[in-house]
């Protein structure tokens, strides 16, 4: 076979980021089934290539290959060749000449999941939120790229919105895989916060998470309730995009919001188990988003702090 005839047409590439997509994407799904075909297609593309840096950071392959992999998704998306045999990267070219996706998002991604190969911790806060912004504000922003504004005037600000949205979904994710995490050898929650709270994680010999369980279990509720600012602010996006778009991250972020209120109401669960929601749930949150009512965050008590950065 030739190296022309190795190469994918797009129609190939994107069936084949679609199916990538299909497969590991359980909550990103309910939301990019709602878009117009070629955002879907676009959003799968983008999605293929996260998905791509992930496994290579939670691969099993020695650290420095790791490093490696890294080092070459990034020359990838600096190069970005649509005549390359690799599928992703040919999908993604086609996707990037379509739509304004911002690839250096992509460099900050790789360089949040190279900084979790040797596991770190943060000591505060805006520490935790740094390295959200990396791994999560970033697929806000590329989203955003593909997703578009309804108003000129509104551009400016869409992408600050867009990255706040995507720190409240990972904060949601750490608080749900708190158990998990510290099993890896994993821990993203603030130490200074932890500290002050009298807590000190750990996984006893049943695999039950505490650190005492009753300061643990304040800590993880005011955790949750400090998110539920964040979707605040991020979940203004929605009122920025046109009814698809809207539609397709309304899906999504209400999927996480949910999650992090089932954590908020019964926070212990997180101690022995990692917290989901039921498909038949998820399924109507989408529904309810493409009807125009998606999820929308409460409004932060009085006197609420912790969200600024």
């Amino acid at each position: 076979m030739t190296a022309a005839a190795s190469r994918p047409t797009v129609t190939e590439a994107y069936a084949a980021c679609e199916e990538i997509t299909k497969q590991a994407a359980k909550n990103f799904s309910y939301g990019i089934r709602l878009l117009p075909a070629d955002r879907r297609a676009a959003l799968s593309a983008v999605y293929a290539f996260s998905r791509r840096l992930d496994d290579i950071g939670d691969g099993d392959l020695p650290d420095d290959q790791k490093v490696e992999g890294l080092a070459k998704a990034r020359a990838d998306i600096r190069g970005l060749d649509p005549n390359s045999s690799d599928p992703v990267l040919v999908a993604l070219a086609d996707a990037a000449k379509r739509f304004p996706i911002p690839l250096e998002a992509f460099i900050e991604l790789a360089d949040g999941v190279e900084s979790d190969i040797v596991p770190s911790t943060y000591d505060t806060f805006d520490d935790m939120v740094g390295y959200c912004r990396l791994v999560a504000g970033t697929i806000g922003r590329l989203s955003l790229g593909i997703f578009g504004t309804t108003e000129a005037a509104s551009r400016r600000d869409a992408p600050a919105i867009a990255d706040a949205l995507g720190v409240a979904l990972q904060q949601t994710n750490i608080l749900r895989d708190v158990r998990e995490d510290l099993l890896g050898g994993r821990t993203y929650l603030p130490q200074a916060e932890l500290a002050a709270a009298g807590v000190k994680l750990a996984v006893d010999a049943d695999g039950v998470l505490g650190g005492p369980r009753d300061a643990l279990v304040d800590y993880l509720r005011m955790g949750t309730a400090r998110a539920e600012e964040w979707y605040s602010r991020g979940l203004v996006l929605l009122d920025l995009l046109d009814r698809r778009s809207a539609a397709c991250c309304g899906a999504l972020a209400g999927i996480y919001l949910r999650l992090n209120r089932r954590i908020q109401a019964e926070p212990a669960a997180v101690l022995t188990q990692r917290v989901s929601l039921p498909a038949r749930e998820k399924a109507l949150v989408a529904a309810r988003s493409l009807a125009g009512r998606p999820e929308r965050a409460r409004p932060a008590a009085p006197g609420a702090g912790g969200a600024a950065s």
